[in-house]
């Protein structure tokens, strides 16, 4: 994304909703969770639909192996090389925030890693580090086409 398109977005949120300036570092660890998890789904959704149109069933499996906690655990594993000591940062609040509900089919680790790995997302959406966080979100899908390579 150029520049100028992501100052357009940012502009035009700020006009159209008036929107006040935030301080990340004053959101929980879940809240940045929260936002991320929908960014990260729009995302994934984005790239799924780009590769055609197809029932709309058909979208959400292939979404929902991309979206669950197993998945973005094992993309954070190879992801966490490449944080900055920053994101690293939030990584660990978000992986050690307690949540209000239980892992739901999936281990308490997944669980936990992906927690962190939204936040992190949401802390990149938040602080507008749009470059970076897809840059971050490639090398996590590239890990899991060189792990079912390895398969």
């Amino acid at each position: 994304m150029e520049k100028g398109v992501e100052w357009q977005f940012d502009s035009c949120m700020q006009e159209n909703f008036q929107m006040q300036e935030i301080d990340t570092k004053d959101y929980s660890p879940l809240v940045l969770a929260y936002i991320g998890d929908s960014i990260y789904d729009l995302i994934i959704k984005t790239l799924i639909i780009n590769k055609g149109n197809k029932q709309v069933q058909k979208l959400h499996a292939e979404t929902s192996f991309y979206v669950q906690a197993k998945t973005q655990s094992l993309m954070m594993r190879t992801m966490q090389g490449y944080l900055t000591e920053e994101e690293h940062a939030v990584y660990k609040r978000g992986r050690n925030a307690k949540s209000v509900s239980p892992a739901k089919n999936q281990s308490v680790t997944d669980y936990r890693r992906a927690t962190g790995f939204e936040a992190l997302l949401g802390y990149l959406y938040l602080e507008k580090e749009w470059k970076r966080l897809l840059e971050l979100v490639k090398i996590g899908l590239d890990s899991l086409k060189e792990q079912e390579k390895e398969h």
